[in-house]
């Protein structure tokens, strides 16, 4: 349920509010619109009388929201999210921070996998001096082969957090169990991959932590489950979310995946979170990723998260759809012209 309060009411009155209806049992988020604060109802909401909430005279109207996402609907929080990262120290040539969502046009770039400090390192400062935000790189991996490279672990950890001491840039890696939890203190954003999307007791978990969440949408899951396991996390009170287009399954094997480019700007339209996409796991082939880029830019998306590799020949992960950094270089000095188009910021 969704209750709009009047334009000028005092916070006094809108407290007093909240507590008369959180006495009936009910959970209630408070949200400032852009001319007027709602107030979103989760829980058994059977029990309030809608007649009588809107006979009361800081009531604009009442809603009655249908979909199963409450805190990730857009009704009940009508702005957008923007999450903001410190990074190292402000210079005449780096900001002191970084955001997702709202004019920002936030890249994400790095290797699919942790190898060694000097790969990391190198791609870390090459991205950078590109215009990426931030560094992704996994040092769990889930790999559909157990005979397949599987990570660094917690030494991949380890480099990574020493990579963002040296670029300045805050670092994105993927967590894959809730014992991982600790190991990742030092990392700026979480990544929940797509074969963890539905993982609900890792999500409540992420639901009690602090930490931002890059959340990929499973590769057979559909819009409405994306939002509901950004729920799980949001009901932990974790609002730091950033919901992620990878790709889901199709019949086509020419791909790795199929873009459901459709799913940004809808996704836009249920809810405030921010959307990113990720054409190098979307289509698996490094030639198509630049295109894929463009089109995140056209049709709303907040950002893309892309692998970047100095020798993907011979990358232990993924080499085949990781550009080289002269590649990254290039596909950015592109994207900045398209996001200028849309009013975006890189």
């Amino acid at each position: 349920m969704i209750i709009a309060i009047k334009p000028g009411v005092s916070r006094d009155e809108i407290n007093k509010l909240i507590t008369d209806l959180e006495n009936l049992g009910v959970k209630v988020d408070a949200s400032q619109g852009s001319s007027q604060i709602v107030l979103g109802l989760v829980g058994d909401t059977t029990v309030i009388n809608d007649e009588a909430v809107r006979a009361n005279h800081l009531v604009e109207r009442v809603i009655r929201v249908q979909e199963p996402y409450k805190r990730a609907n857009r009704i009940f929080h009508p702005l957008d999210t923007v999450l903001e990262f410190k990074c190292g120290k402000e210079t005449a040539n780096a900001a002191a921070s970084v955001k997702i969502g709202g004019p920002s046009f936030s890249v994400i770039a790095g290797p699919c996998s942790v190898e060694s400090r000097e790969q990391l390192v190198s791609v870390a400062e090459a991205v950078k001096k590109s215009g990426a935000a931030f560094l992704r790189g996994g040092a769990f991996k889930p790999r559909t082969s157990p005979y397949s490279f599987q990570g660094m672990g917690c030494e991949g950890i380890d480099l990574l957090v020493k990579a963002k001491k040296e670029s300045g840039l805050p670092v994105v890696t993927e967590l894959m169990e809730i014992s991982q939890l600790e190991l990742f203190e030092d990392v700026d954003m979480i990544q929940v991959g797509a074969r963890n999307m539905q993982n609900f007791n890792l999500l409540k978990e992420l639901g009690r932590s602090k930490k931002p969440i890059l959340l990929k949408r499973g590769m057979a899951s559909t819009m409405t489950e994306l939002l509901m396991a950004a729920e799980y996390i949001m009901a932990g009170g974790n609002s730091q979310i950033v919901l992620c287009e990878r790709g889901i399954r199709g019949f086509d094997n020419f791909t790795r995946n199929i873009l459901d480019l459709a799913v940004v700007p809808a996704l836009k339209k249920k809810t405030h979170l921010p959307v990113i996409v990720d054409p190098s796991h979307a289509t698996g082939l490094a030639w198509m990723v630049p295109a894929m880029s463009k089109a995140a830019i056209a049709v709303g998306a907040d950002g893309i998260i892309v692998e970047v590799h100095n020798d993907p020949e011979h990358a232990l992960c993924d080499g085949e759809q990781s550009l080289t950094p002269e590649q990254f270089d290039n596909l950015m000095n592109k994207l900045r012209k398209y996001a200028e188009i849309e009013g975006k910021t890189i």
